[in-house]
């Protein structure tokens, strides 16, 4: 027998050269350049060849600054879905994009070269700087993707600047023009004075903005009056009520709803036409103490009906609108069809002039004399001044409301009509074949249907033309003589054959005639000479495009996509706009699902934004923690609501990576020798205690995988941490560890603790590699076995659960439970040391009532050396589910300590002794003497 001092050597110990610390910001960087040596991404594709198609579609970021956490949650989040799509056996390309044209790139180019030299330049020369400076932030974003982890076809992405792209786009707008549905017209947009150009619906949002809030009396016709079986000697006003004095001058209409009680109220010997349910809060507002009502009017007989302008020397109409409501207000709408959606249809409805007197400075023209070159807002004080001094104001005060502003600049934004170029909702069914399509289309979360429903339902005709210089142009000539566009086939096919080998800069640098036939003359009056359109088309026709530019462009992807993926934002932007533009040319949504996620908001609740600067820097997280860290924090989070990110967030995931990462490190220590082909134990030969945890693993698994098709990731984190932390770390690891220290090396127990703890840990990671891409992969090099160059080669694997007396196990773990509260209580006392001092007894209740058929020794489940049974106690009982009422006693130990396993065992008769299980392994473990000769 071996000296005590050297049974430590007989033993199993843990060993294993995967690092408790991951040092994740220093051995990622590394990681990155082994993939790029091996070139990962095309192994992968190679592997999936073949295989049935699941194609993301990315969402292009604008090229226009360093990334932010948002950036880093949308491409981790297309990450796990394309890897997972994967590894469930699917051929999943990733074709990263980006937007390159607009605005934002506009501001940063201006301030770049200063606006002297701006002026030097030409269109075509400050196009150019957009596009070097577009390059350098794909660059840089394209760095900062990789280092995350994310898996794509970085060096092949799409870009919408593209030559390509740029063709693909014209081309696009050609195929509108041919159905009809494209359209110049005068109508009200959202038009933001500081960048001076049409905003798209998804440029625009609202934020808190102080207005004045006014009421003001316009005075009916003599005329009106008698009609109404009214005293024309007495004054009869129609009270309006308006936070936008600035757009009075442009009234020609008071809109009344047909089917509202109006009352005439009569107060110091005048007539007001009030909505009858607001009078209280209305005189109220006046100061009123005393008026009678003289007469009540359903709205519709005041149609057609005239009044004078508050100021101006003109009259307006009276109108019907369905638009009025007495939310607010007098039920009256100053009508103003230059200014506003409503007012513009209705003065469609009714002829009246589409009046707009404000230029794309957001100043008054000549047209108003009394404020002309006045910016609109500052001439609101002067104008409610005017209207006191007229008599025409009832009441004025501020108030804070809702408003619309430029999603760029966050300047205020006002409604004028200018002729932009729009696409029909309507004219062609486009809003109906849309909404059709939003219904075929499953949305992840299912509210997601509904949401985009509405915006599709209730959106007015797209505005596509943009007063801008970095973008697409819409590319249409004039005729010099008559004014007639040309929007022939002919020319889109010419645009498209010169964008594809000099992109669109050739708009801007060659003549009009290269973009028509030879001898081309205009239908309409015959003349030769023409002028090409300056304005250049929405961004988001340029994103909305990205389908027919890229899914039908390449040829390892597919129209339509499988899934889209991007903020809950994007139902107003490029969901929609892929949406029409799909509809509108293809017939079809390019996408069957669609996934919408959150915003981010700081540990105070506030909305984090690069605007706000108070965006937390995914470079400074990846120097503390590594991008392992932030993918967790990824899976961890409910995406599909708004997300809260701060250092205690991550610090958070940074502990739970810790667990994940020292549950693998334990298992891996204890595969130390085990060769998966040769000394695996087949299932039904594994012990009870292994098929449990087997089992149990499986269902996470399958789980897992489950969870991965709904794109419920924060569930496969849950599960997978659960399994971690509780099966494992606080049950089967403790239960197993006496079995693989101390048992023979090559036993049939230690096999079979062994052969579980390979399968948990090529089924973990397998399902953690979508999220923990790099620390997987270190996992996966030091497990033992076959094994493909990398895990992200590898499907997610079936591992079929043994069959397990599932009840029987909850009972045991409840005893368990139980027993442990005893040891706890005799630990506190100093009574016991360590539990294996113990013995426990169970009274009233037998052996087979807990464990049933299961064959395992409770001992070792519960860690004391014996567990005895004996008759109900006198003692107090308590009462466990499933068993029924059982005493639990506990003595010391009795035997002496085994010096190599340390359980209690009767057979050791002095202190380092070995009990008969230990005595037999170590002495299969030494070394035969030589006989001698």
């Amino acid at each position: 027998m071996a000296e005590s001092s050297d049974y430590k050597k007989t033993l199993n110990l843990p060993q294993t050269s995967f690092s408790m610390k991951g040092n994740l910001p220093q051995n990622e960087p590394k990681r990155l350049e082994q993939w790029r040596l091996i070139d990962l991404y095309k192994l992968i594709r190679e592997k999936s060849e073949g295989r049935p198609k699941s194609v993301l579609h990315d969402g292009p970021p604008y090229a226009n600054g360093h990334i932010h956490m948002g950036h880093a949650l949308n491409k981790i989040l297309k990450d796990i879905v394309v890897k997972s799509k994967t590894m469930m056996g699917y051929d999943s390309p990733y074709v990263p994009g980006w937007d390159c044209h607009g605005l934002p790139i506009e501001h940063a180019v201006d301030k770049e070269i200063g606006s002297s030299k701006r002026k030097e330049m030409s269109p075509a020369d400050f196009r150019r700087a957009c596009r070097t400076f577009a390059e350098k932030f794909v660059s840089i974003q394209r760095q900062d993707f990789i280092r995350l982890g994310v898996f794509g076809d970085w060096f092949h992405p799409y870009m919408t600047m593209a030559f390509q792209y740029e063709a693909d786009i014209a081309y696009a707008l050609g195929r509108f023009f041919r159905t009809g549905m494209v359209y110049k017209g005068l109508k009200p947009v959202h038009w933001c004075t500081y960048d001076q150009s049409a905003l798209a619906e998804a440029e625009v949002e609202y934020a808190d903005h102080t207005s004045p809030s006014v009421y003001v009396r316009f005075r009916l016709t003599d005329e009106s009056v008698k009609s109404l079986d009214l005293p024309i000697e007495k004054p009869c006003y129609a009270v309006i009520w308006t936070t936008t004095p600035w757009t009075l001058p442009a009234n020609l209409g008071i809109a009344v709803k047909p089917d509202f009680d109006y009352e005439v109220v009569e107060h110091d010997g005048e007539n007001y036409i009030i909505a009858g349910e607001l009078v209280p809060s209305v005189i109220t507002k006046f100061g009123w103490t005393e008026y009678q009502v003289v007469k009540v009017f359903k709205g519709a007989a005041f149609e057609h009906l005239r009044y004078r302008h508050a100021f101006l020397p003109r009259e307006g109409v009276f109108v019907l609108g369905d638009y009025v409501t007495l939310d607010q207000g007098t039920g009256l709408v100053h009508t103003a069809p230059g200014h506003g959606v409503d007012d513009f249809k209705t003065g469609q409805r009714y002829g009246l002039e589409t009046y707009t007197p404000v230029n794309h400075r957001g100043e008054f023209t000549p047209d108003v004399p009394l404020w002309a070159g006045i910016f609109v807002f500052k001439a609101n004080p002067l104008i409610v001044e005017h209207l006191r001094e007229r008599g025409a104001l009832m009441h004025a005060e501020t108030i804070t409301h809702s408003y619309p502003h430029c999603w760029r600049c966050k300047h205020a934004v006002i409604f004028r009509a200018t002729e932009q170029w729009f696409i029909s909702m309507d004219d062609k069914d486009l809003r109906a074949k849309a909404l059709e399509q939003v219904h075929s289309v499953k949305w992840f979360p299912a509210w997601g249907e509904e949401r985009m429903a509405g915006m599709v339902e209730n959106r007015p005709d797209w505005c596509i033309s943009r007063q801008r210089t970095w973008g697409v142009p819409i590319t249409v000539l004039y005729c010099e003589s008559c004014g007639e566009p040309v929007t022939s086939p002919e020319l889109f096919e010419r645009v498209k054959e010169l964008f594809l080998t000099e992109g669109a800069d050739a708009w801007y640098d060659r003549p009009a005639t290269d973009f028509l036939p030879a001898n081309y003359g205009c239908t309409k009056c015959g003349g030769t000479a023409f002028r090409k359109e300056l304005d250049i088309l929405d961004v988001w026709f340029d994103s909305g495009c990205s389908h027919l530019a890229v899914l039908k462009e390449r040829p390892e992807l597919t129209w339509p996509s499988d899934v889209y993926i991007e903020g809950h934002d994007q139902h107003r932007g490029w969901f929609q706009s892929s949406l029409l533009v799909g509809t509108g040319l293809e017939g079809a949504a390019p996408f069957r699902q669609v996934i919408t996620c959150g915003f981010l908001i700081n540990e105070q609740g506030d909305k984090m934004s690069k605007s706000r600067g108070n965006a937390l820097s995914p470079q400074d997280v990846l120097k503390q923690h590594g991008a392992d860290v932030i993918r967790l924090w990824v899976a961890m989070i409910d995406y599909q609501t708004d997300m809260t990110i701060g250092p205690q967030i991550m610090g958070r995931a940074a502990e739970a990576y810790k667990k994940i990462r020292n549950t693998a490190r334990y298992l891996l220590s204890n595969l130390n020798g085990f060769e998966p082909e040769r000394d695996g134990v087949s299932h039904d030969q594994l012990l009870d205690v292994d098929k449990w945890v087997l089992s149990r693993a499986a269902e996470v698994f399958e789980r897992c995988r489950r969870a991965y098709e709904e794109y419920e990731f924060h569930v496969v984190y849950h599960r997978v941490l659960d399994l971690c932390t509780v099966v494992l770390s606080s049950l089967y690891l403790d239960i197993s560890k006496d079995t693989l220290y101390c048992d023979a090396p090559a036993s049939v127990s230690r096999r079979s603790a062994q052969t579980a703890m390979y399968e948990i840990l090529r089924g973990m990671v397998a399902f953690l590699a979508p999220l923990l891409t790099f620390t997987t992969e270190e996992i996966y090099e030091a497990m033992p076995g076959a094994k493909e160059q990398s895990v992200h080669l590898v499907d997610f694997p079936s591992i079929t659960a043994p069959a397990t007396d599932s009840a029987a196990w909850d009972r045991i773990f409840r005893v368990r439970e139980a027993v442990s509260k005893v040891l706890e209580g005799a630990r506190a006392a100093g009574t016991i040391g360590q539990s294996l001092e113990a013995d426990v007894t169970l009274h009233g209740v037998t052996r087979e009532a807990i464990v049933g058929t299961l064959d395992l020794d409770l001992a070792k489940v519960f860690i004391v050396s014996h567990v005895d049974f004996a008759p109900a106690a006198a003692d107090s009982t308590i009462e466990i589910e499933g068993v029924g009422a059982v005493g639990i006693t506990m003595s010391p130990a009795r035997g002496k300590k085994c010096g190599r396993c340390w359980q209690y065992r009767e057979e050791v008769t002095e202190d380092g002794g070995l009990c008969a299980r230990c005595d037999e392994v170590v002495a299969t473990l030494e070394v035969p003497e030589q006989p001698t000769v």
